[in-house]
């Protein structure tokens, strides 16, 4: 990663986290940030084998819907 894209990586995170923010419930937001929170085994990897073929649309609209699931 070169000099200027690692300055400019903690300004474009907190714009992804504003959006997820704004776009998920409490709830979403907590379950998708316990998704990429690297833990025992590849969380990431795993997380990247299944939303590889997704847009961000549809990540969030899955992300919004497990929580539904969740609720009921």
């Amino acid at each position: 990663m070169s000099e200027a894209a690692a300055a400019e990586s903690p300004k474009v995170m907190e714009k992804v986290f504003n959006i997820l923010k704004r776009e998920l419930s409490a709830e979403e937001y907590l379950i998708y940030l316990q998704a990429i929170t690297p833990r025992i085994g590849d969380a990431t990897a795993q997380l990247r084998d299944i939303t590889k073929k997704m847009s961000l649309e549809d990540v969030l609209r899955r992300a919004k819907q497990m929580g539904k699931t969740m609720k009921a």
